[in-house]
């Protein structure tokens, strides 16, 4: 396994609101998080920092995740945590209304590869050399499109692509998506939405297979595409590519 995250202010935010890491535990099991944090007075990156912060903290203290059954209850039971600690942390911080962060989370270990996802960050796998998005966003907009009323080539310029129906923080169960994926693949890619508001999945996708670059590289490279192309948001990636020696 090799292993690689970045993230990055962008270029017209003043700070950066992201979080991002990726762990190994004892038993080699990765776990790769992204988190995208919203709210007033500076305190989106408190959200995702809690998050993130967390969620690393409890993970590399566990010798195993144990079995698929028990991973997907875990993360469950953890992300409805984090929930209930971002809501009390705006209760008791008045400064803090309207707290939240999105979060993208992966599982991986030799067994099963589970993507956990609540808000707009994203989810992808790499397999036989074809990008695939494994999770769906938990926006308005992503709600019109499923029900027909707008063409998914509408929804990237919708006024309101960024009305979220979900969030950790907004409502009293996290309800994350928990998704099963085919161990199968090459690679794990997490990402906040201030990189996919800037590139589509064929532009990532055709940066992730240059074999001119090497992992990181690859990366660094969707930054700086994401970058040019405006780089509105904040913008973070956490990468797992099962080919090569490991780096954590």
């Amino acid at each position: 396994m090799r292993t690689f995250y970045l993230t990055d202010v962008g270029k017209i935010r003043s700070h950066n609101e992201d979080s991002v890491t990726i762990l190994k535990n004892n038993s080699n099991e990765y776990l790769l998080v992204v988190a995208d944090g919203m709210g007033g007075h500076r305190k989106g990156e408190v959200a995702s920092q809690l998050v993130v912060n967390y969620l690393a903290k409890v993970f590399s203290s566990m010798d195993t995740i144990g079995d698929k059954a028990n991973a997907i209850n875990w993360l469950k039971a953890i992300l409805d945590e984090m929930n209930d600690q971002i809501i009390e942390y705006g209760k008791t911080h008045v400064d803090s209304s309207g707290l939240g962060t999105t979060v993208v989370v992966s599982i991986v270990t030799n067994d099963f590869l589970l993507i956990g996802n609540v808000g707009d960050s994203s989810g992808y796998v790499m397999k036989s050399g074809k990008l695939h998005k494994v999770t769906k966003p938990h926006t308005l907009v992503n709600l019109l499109v499923e029900s027909g009323d707008i063409t998914e080539e509408e929804a990237r310029n919708h006024p309101k692509k960024n009305v979220l129906l979900k969030a950790l923080g907004s409502g009293e169960k996290a309800e994350p998506d928990i998704l099963d994926v085919d161990n199968d693949c090459d690679a794990v890619l997490l990402c906040s939405d201030g990189l996919t508001n800037m590139l589509t999945d064929e532009q990532i996708e055709k940066v992730l297979l240059d074999e001119t670059l090497d992992y990181e590289e690859k990366i660094i490279k969707l930054v700086r595409k994401a970058n040019a192309r405006g780089g509105v948001d904040n913008i973070s990636i956490a990468y797992l590519d099962r080919k090569g020696s490991e780096t954590l």
